[in-house]
């Protein structure tokens, strides 16, 4: 499963003037460093947390449906499923009618069932035969991202910003400081 951003979120979770105030700094001269930070933060803490933060819209790619169970999305929340496509050889496709299918956004991560005897069909072309176009995400601003989300990316620009050295990583938990990863501690999937 492969999953292609088509449409990144219109603004950032945090504002510049937000991360400027966060980090004390007046005047313009690091306006675009700032703004570089916050975009880094951004897309660092949605790998680390799976998560996408501002709206976003998705195509995921598949080369075939599962065996009788529900297809998990990889990214999560998501605000729809806006259309499922199905290719054939020719490049020619399918539109799935949404009534053939029944999107779990709730569910972590969201998931997608066939309804009935209305399953989406197989796709002809072997490789990314199918394609589920998604809006992901908490919402069009800022203020929808939860306030643990967006203090952890404002903790991220800062530490970034004061330390502009590439940090060393030891071990798979220094990606993250550890005050950012107990922000996010409750967005990450636990594994088992």
């Amino acid at each position: 499963m492969t999953a292609v951003l088509i449409t990144g979120p219109a603004v950032e979770p945090v504002s510049l003037n937000e991360a400027k105030a966060h980090l004390r700094v007046d005047g313009t001269d690091e306006d675009t460093l700032v703004s570089s930070l916050i975009v880094a933060a951004r897309i660092h803490v949605e790998a680390y947390t799976h998560r996408i933060f501002i709206t976003q819209i998705w195509s995921i790619y598949l080369d075939k449906w599962p065996h009788d169970q529900p297809l998990m999305l990889p990214i999560s929340p998501v605000q729809s499923v806006t259309a499922i496509n199905t290719y054939e050889d020719d490049d020619s496709f399918v539109a799935a009618d949404p009534v053939s299918y029944v999107v779990d956004a709730v569910s972590f991560p969201p998931r997608i069932r066939g309804r009935g005897t209305g399953v989406p069909p197989r796709p002809g072309r072997a490789l990314n035969g199918i394609e589920i176009i998604v809006n992901a995400g908490y919402g069009n601003d800022g203020i929808q991202v939860p306030q643990p989300i967006r203090q952890a990316i404002l903790m991220l620009v800062a530490q970034w910003f004061e330390h502009r050295e590439p940090p060393t990583l030891n071990g798979p938990d220094d990606a993250m400081p550890p005050a950012v990863a107990s922000l996010l501690r409750s967005y990450v999937p636990v594994r088992l």
